[in-house]
C-alpha cells in the first residue's frame, strides 16, 4: 500500500476592508513559503478585483482545462495560482450575483492543485458570499489578518476576525501594513497611516502579532512589475519572509 498524501492545508488571508494590501501580502507570503520548499498554491478569491495575474505577471494567460477542471497557471516564483483575472478579458467586470461569485470560488479550489501542501486564498475584503462560502465548503485551517494601522481599518479587521470565529476557523495573527515610510531623499520614517495598532489590537484580543511590513515605493513598484518582493533578497522581501516563516510554524504545529 503506498502512503496517504499529507491533507492539503487552507491558508485563508482576509482583511476588513480594501485598500490594506492583502493581495501584495498573500502573493509574498505564498512565494516566501516556496522558497523555504514549501508546495504551494495560490487562489485569488478576490473575484470582483483580481490582482493576483498583476503581482505575479503572468496577465493574458488562460488556465487550461480538462473535464471541467482547471489547471493552475504557474508562475517563475515557483507558485501556481489562479485567479478570475485569469478567466477574463482584461478589464472585463465579473457582473455577478452573490451565488455566482460562490461557484466561481469553488471552481477556483477544486482545480488541479497537484503535489500543493499548502493552498493560499488571498480573499476579496468584507465579510460576503465568498468568504462564508469558503466557510462551509473549504474549512481553512488557519487565517490570517491584514490590516493599516489606522483605527477606521482596525475596527473592519475586528469583523473579519468576528468572521472566521464564528466559522471555528483559527486567526493564526494580525499583520500591520504601510507601517512607517522612510523617505527615499533623506531616510527620515514617518508614519501616515500611525504605528503600532495592529499590535496593540492583537494584544487586546489575544492574538499573535505576526509582523509589520513597511509603507516602501520600491513594494509598490516590484508589486506592479510583477515581481514579488519576497523572490529577493532584499529588506523589503524579507519582512514578508519573517511573517511566512511564523505562519509555517503555526501550521506545522496544527499537525
Amino acid at each position: 500500500m503506498t502512503a496517504d498524501k499529507p491533507q492539503r492545508k487552507i491558508l485563508a488571508i482576509g482583511s476588513g476592508k480594501g485598500g490594506v494590501g492583502k493581495s501584495t501580502l498573500s502573493a509574498n507570503v505564498a512565494v516566501a513559503l516556496a522558497r523555504m520548499g514549501r508546495k504551494v498554491g495560490l487562489v485569488d478569491a478576490d473575484i470582483y478585483g483580481p490582482s493576483q495575474p498583476r503581482l505575479f505577471g503572468n496577465e493574458g494567460v488562460q488556465p487550461e482545462a480538462d473535464d471541467k477542471k482547471l489547471y493552475p497557471v504557474p508562475s517563475k516564483y515557483g507558485v501556481p495560482l489562479l485567479s478570475m483575472g485569469h478567466l477574463l478579458p482584461p478589464g472585463r467586470a465579473a457582473a455577478w450575483r452573490g451565488p455566482m461569485a460562490g461557484n466561481a470560488l469553488s471552481q477556483l479550489v477544486d482545480a488541479d492543485w497537484g503535489d500543493a501542501e499548502i493552498l493560499v486564498i488571498d480573499l476579496p475584503p468584507g465579510t460576503g458570499d465568498v468568504q462564508i462560502t469558503m466557510l462551509q465548503k473549504f474549512k481553512p485551517a488557519g487565517a490570517v489578518i491584514v490590516s493599516t494601522p489606522q483605527d477606521l481599518a482596525l475596527i473592519d479587521a475586528t469583523r473579519a476576525i468576528n468572521l472566521f470565529e464564528q466559522g471555528q476557523v483559527p486567526v493564526i495573527g494580525l499583520v500591520e501594513n504601510m507601517a512607517g515610510y522612510a523617505c527615499p531623499h533623506c531616510g527620515e520614517v514617518s508614519d501616515p497611516f500611525g504605528q503600532g495598532g495592529a499590535e496593540a489590537a492583537a494584544k487586546t484580543m489575544g492574538l499573535d502579532f505576526l509582523g509589520r511590513v513597511p509603507l516602501d515605493l520600491s513594494i509598490r513598484q516590484d508589486s506592479d512589475a510583477g515581481k514579488p518582493p519576497a523572490a529577493g533578497d532584499s529588506s523589503q522581501g524579507e519582512a514578508f519572509a519573517a511573517i511566512a516563516r511564523r505562519i509555517a510554524a503555526w501550521l506545522d504545529s496544527q499537525g
